[in-house]
Parts: C-alpha cells; sequence; structure tokens
C-alpha cells in the first residue's frame, strides 16, 4: 500500500477491486465512517465553531417563526418558540461534548449511546430525512427568491438550488470552513440591518407584533403554546449537523479547557439561540407585511427581506441584495445539509450492504431526493411536515441523551466512552432502540388525536419524556449486558496514562492502512490481528469471528501467531 498525506492507494485484490479515488482521499471523505483522528483535527476551537454555526444562516427558521405565529398568534408562539429553545439547549449539551471528547459524528455516537451497531441504522435514516427535508425546505426558499428578483420559474429555481452546492460539498470540512468564513460578516450585517431600521423607523411595528392575537384571540393559548413548540422542535436534529463539525475539534488540555468549552457550548446547542431569535424576527416580519402582501407570502423570507430592506436601501438595490442574501442564506445551510446528509448515508449504507463506494455518491442521492421534494411542494405543508417529524426526531434525541447523563454517569451500566466499532457491539440494544420506538409511536398516536387535542399539541413533549425515562429503565432491567459485545482488549490500551484517547497508531491487517488507536479493534480473522473500524463495518466473510471464536478463545490482545491470509475485503466496489 502506498499512503502519502492525503491519498491511500490500496493494492488491487482478487475480487476486491480497487477503491473509488474519492473514497481513498479523506480530504474528501472526511472520515466520513469512522473516528476523526488528532492528525486531522488541527483546526483551533474557534475555526470549527465559526463553521459549524455558519450553517446557522438558514432562512427556514423565518419562515417557521412567520407561520406559527400567524397560526397561533404572538403570544402563544412567543412561548412555544422558547419552550422548544430550552429543550434543545439542555438535551444539546451532552451530545456536544461527547462528540466533541470522542471525535465522532452523529451515527457512530447514537450507536454507542444505547442503539446498537444495526439499530442506529434506524436513526440513521430519521438524521438523513432531517438533512433533505431542511435541504428542501432551505432550496425552495431560495427558488422564490430566483423566482421573484430573476424572473426563473420556480421548478427551473428547485434544479439550479439543488445543483449549486455540489461542487462546494465535494471537498469536506476544508472546503466548509473557508465559506462559512468569508461570507459570515456579510450574512450578519444584512441579518441585522432590517430589524434595526424597523425599530428606529417604526417602532409600533414591534407593540403590533407582540399584540398580534392571531385566529385564537388574545393571550397565551396552551393549545397554540404545544403546537408552536411542536414545529420548532422539529429543528432538535440539529444537533447532529452542529457535532458533524464538532467532531474536529482538537483534544481537550489543561491549556484550551476555556476556549474549548466555549466553542463546544457556543457551536453545540448555542445555535439555539440564534435559531429562536430568527424565528422571532420571521414572525415580526410576517406580521409587519402581512396587509401588504396577504398571509401566503408573508411567511416567504423573500417577502420579508425586501420589504426590511426598503428600510436601508435605496430602491433599485432593494431587490437585488434581497435576493443575494437569500442565496447566500441557502448556500450556506445547504452545503451543511448535503455535507451531513451524505455522512448519514455513508453510515446506513455500510451497514446495510457492506458497501462503500465514497461519500460524495450519497451527496447526490441525499440532493436528489431533497429536489422530488421541492417539486412537490414540501414547502406548502411546512406545519404538518415538520410537526410530524418532530415526533420521530425527538423520541431519538431523548433516547440518546438520557444514555449519556443518566446510564453512562450515574448508573454506570453504558460504557463511560463511545464505542462505535462494530467488532465491539451488539446489532441492537434495546435500551435506546426500544425507548426510542415506543416512545415514537405513542407519540405519533398523540399527534394524530388519539389522547385528546392537548396532547396532540405536546406530542413531541410526550415522545421526550417517554424516551428519557424509558432508556434508564430498560437499562436497569437488561443490566446494561447489549451495550458491549465483548470487551476492548487490544494493546496499547484505548487510554493512555492521562486517561485521553491514546494515539499511538497501529496497521491494519485488512487495507494495510495505519490508524489511531481508538478507531481499531482486535480481529482473529485479519493477518495481524488488528482492523480498522471501516474494513470491520464492510467485511462480509469473517461471520462476527471475534465474538464467536471456533474451537476455543482466540487471544484478541497480540495477534495471534500463525493466523490465516485474510480474505478480500469486498465492500469497496468500483
Amino acid at each position: 500500500m502506498t499512503q502519502t498525506s492525503d491519498v491511500t492507494v490500496p493494492r488491487s485484490t482478487a475480487g476486491g477491486g480497487r477503491w473509488r479515488r474519492w473514497a481513498a482521499r479523506e480530504s474528501i471523505e472526511d472520515y466520513s465512517l469512522r473516528y476523526a483522528p488528532t492528525t486531522f483535527r488541527r483546526w483551533a476551537p474557534v475555526v470549527v465553531a465559526s463553521t459549524a454555526l455558519g450553517g446557522i444562516a438558514y432562512l427556514a427558521d423565518y419562515a417557521i417563526g412567520a407561520s406559527v405565529v400567524l397560526a397561533n398568534g404572538t403570544p402563544s408562539a412567543l412561548v412555544g418558540i422558547l419552550l422548544a429553545a430550552v429543550v434543545i439547549f439542555v438535551t444539546g449539551i451532552p451530545i456536544a461534548y461527547y462528540s466533541a471528547r470522542y471525535a465522532v459524528d452523529m451515527d457512530l455516537l447514537t450507536r454507542g449511546a444505547g442503539f446498537g451497531y444495526l439499530g442506529s441504522t434506524i436513526t440513521s435514516l430519521i438524521y438523513a430525512s432531517f438533512t433533505f427535508i431542511f435541504f428542501a425546505l432551505e432550496g425552495s426558499i431560495m427558488a422564490q427568491a430566483f423566482e421573484l428578483g430573476l424572473g426563473i420559474p420556480l421548478p427551473v429555481g428547485y434544479l439550479i438550488t439543488s445543483l449549486v452546492v455540489i461542487p462546494i460539498v465535494v471537498y469536506g470540512m476544508k472546503a466548509l470552513a473557508k465559506l462559512q468564513a468569508w461570507t459570515q460578516p456579510i450574512w450578519l450585517l444584512i441579518f441585522v440591518a432590517p430589524l434595526v431600521a424597523l425599530g428606529l423607523q417604526q417602532p409600533e411595528a414591534y407593540s403590533r407584533f407582540l399584540a398580534f392575537a392571531g385566529p385564537s384571540g388574545d393571550g397565551v393559548h396552551l393549545l397554540g403554546v404545544g403546537l408552536a413548540a411542536g414545529v420548532a422542535l422539529s429543528l432538535i436534529a440539529q444537533i447532529g449537523e452542529q457535532v458533524d463539525y464538532l467532531r474536529f475539534m482538537p483534544p481537550l488540555t489543561g491549556q484550551n479547557r476555556l476556549r474549548w468549552w466555549s466553542a463546544v457550548l457556543a457551536a453545540g446547542p448555542g445555535w439555539v439561540i440564534l435559531g429562536a431569535v430568527k424565528q422571532l424576527a420571521g414572525g415580526l416580519l410576517a406580521v409587519w407585511i402581512l396587509d401588504q402582501v396577504g398571509q401566503a407570502a408573508a411567511v416567504e423570507p423573500i417577502q420579508q427581506f425586501v420589504h426590511g430592506l426598503g428600510l436601508v436601501l435605496p430602491t433599485w438595490a432593494v431587490l437585488p441584495v434581497a435576493v443575494f442574501f437569500v442565496v447566500l442564506s441557502q448556500i450556506k445551510i445547504n452545503v451543511t445539509n448535503a455535507y451531513s446528509g451524505s455522512l448519514s448515508w455513508s453510515n446506513f449504507f455500510s451497514r446495510v450492504l457492506h458497501a462503500h463506494p465514497g461519500r460524495v455518491v450519497w451527496i447526490f442521492l441525499n440532493v436528489g431526493i431533497a429536489l422530488a421534494l421541492m417539486e412537490l411542494g414540501v414547502f406548502g405543508f411546512l406545519n404538518a411536515v415538520l410537526g410530524f417529524y418532530s415526533n420521530v426526531a425527538i423520541a431519538w434525541i431523548g433516547a440518546v441523551v438520557a444514555d449519556l447523563v443518566i446510564n453512562k454517569p450515574i448508573l454506570r451500566l453504558s460504557p463511560s466512552y463511545i464505542e462505535f466499532k462494530r467488532a465491539h457491539l451488539h446489532a441492537v440494544n434495546p435500551v435506546g432502540f426500544g425507548s426510542m420506538v415506543i416512545a415514537s409511536v405513542f407519540s405519533i398516536l398523540a399527534f394524530f388525536g388519539a389522547f385528546g387535542a392537548l396532547l396532540a399539541a405536546f406530542s413531541p413533549f410526550l415522545a421526550l419524556a417517554i424516551a428519557f425515562v424509558l432508556s434508564p429503565v430498560l437499562c436497569l432491567a437488561t443490566r446494561g449486558r447489549y451495550y458491549l459485545a465483548r470487551a476492548d482488549e487490544l494493546r496499547p490500551p484505548l487510554r493512555d496514562h492521562t486517561g485521553a484517547l491514546s494515539i499511538e497508531s497501529l496497521t491494519c491487517g485488512a487495507c494495510g492502512g495505519s490508524y489511531e488507536r481508538p478507531d481499531l479493534a482486535g480481529c482473529p480473522y485479519h493477518r495481524g490481528g488488528v482492523v480498522c473500524s471501516l474494513c470491520c463495518s464492510l467485511e462480509t466473510g469473517c461471520g462476527d469471528a471475534c465474538r464467536k471464536p471456533a474451537g476455543g478463545t482466540v487471544d484478541l490482545a497480540m495477534p495471534p501467531s500463525g493466523s490465516p491470509a485474510p480474505a478480500p475485503v469486498t465492500g469497496w466496489r468500483s
């Protein structure tokens, strides 16, 4: 095998073919299926955080805020939005910490947080659906700007919005970091300008917004709070996109502790602070322009910014700047949606098909599904789509968080670290997987009215409560025996003498690559007794020999003597 700093080109094997070139380039792959090694995580905490927060430029928040305010009135919508923000912030803290601490993305984190190796395939689909649903919503907003500003028909605009992000997403974190850093100051300036100008020139607009009753009448209405919070809670899976960047945080040390924690909290759960502000801004602008454009157009961010920028720009510049802002915002978020979707699909198909043709392939799949949703008019069903989706998403997040904050540190029946490798995990762990499924079923029944109007409105909170309580209950009932299929006894140990993850490297017996210790497992099937997590995932011929050794035990702590030559790893298909 020949290795460079960027490309690993393995020898051709009989029947295995060659890896696709892009799948062998980690500058493109971004460790999409494995632990991100310290050698790759060279960005400063502030760079990682700013890149993660760059994607929060999306304008779906404006549409969400506008729709829930117009549907439920400002008092109820305000309480619902803030309630959802608190839930999202609190649940995001442990997820952000564990991802940054153990350098794993949301899919790998879920595996080790109570779902098991195959059990987490369902959550990969949930996460992938989040990325393409929101890609479609954001793309629809961009296409509306193209139609209003450039006269491009919506179907053509949908296609343009889908294709424009692909060249950037192909090159992963390095390209995304540059894009977000260069565009963030411009975005912030245009974002703030209409809100400040409205407050200075027409302060009564703020008073009118706060007093807007909507169809439900004056005051806060419990059903309205629940409906507004349910739509806002659909964004809870956004933490997955945040940790897809936070996994590239440098290791936590005594020297960088303050900067590390500040970056993790700001870019992890902290995203929702700006998100809630944007939702309220969308409601404000929608109420302000409601009489001028009508309810259907008032929820469109392009209309909101055309009128808002009219307060600060000459007439001839308003439409071009508004279109530019919408396009910039949507590119900043949709590169993240496409990127995170490619990671999730890679994880899903690698487990189901034992194949990985490269992350780039799944970019096209994710974008293609989003394009189909746009063409079907998903934007017109915004509240219904997000309200239903939030039930499943929050059941998943609730089960993961319960494992991270109760089962690991308090019950100590879940491993203290994140174990994501196939060689060490059971296929399905009923603790997280069972909690999510049961919580989803009851919350969806509630969403469709099986338990009355009040629980229908608060069905996502029912999902959260059931998943959060059921996870430790199932953990105690099973005594945690479904977390690890076998202990990690490979030497050197997983942690060094300081307690940090070991950075020592070993050679994978399947592909010949050199990988850091957290990405490796003992393996009796491959020469050398060691296999990397990706080759382990793609292997089809081992029969899980590490868990079920034939003819006695196999010493997985040291390479077995006289081990047979490995069978070709057939998962990589050319």
